[in-house]
């Protein structure tokens, strides 16, 4: 009976444990120190997007069967 209920237990048993840790984090330890200067925003490279490749043009279909038929 008792291995049953381990298993379904299990999810629940973490979920408390780090809802506890939170609860320690936010209430037991001392705040962080405050910052002396705000940090500056990360800048970033304008976005360029590349040419799009240049596909060579296939032969037409029409000519393929063509010559196909051409060569019999």
């Amino acid at each position: 009976m008792y291995a049953l209920i381990v298993p379904v237990l299990a999810p629940f048993v973490l979920l408390a444990t780090v809802m506890g840790l939170s609860w320690w984090e936010d209430h037991v330890l001392p705040p962080p120190p405050p910052l002396t200067e705000p940090a500056a925003a990360p800048v970033e490279a304008p976005f360029t997007p590349a040419a799009p490749a240049q596909l060579p043009e296939l032969p037409a279909v029409e000519a393929a069967l063509t010559r196909g038929v051409a060569g019999h």
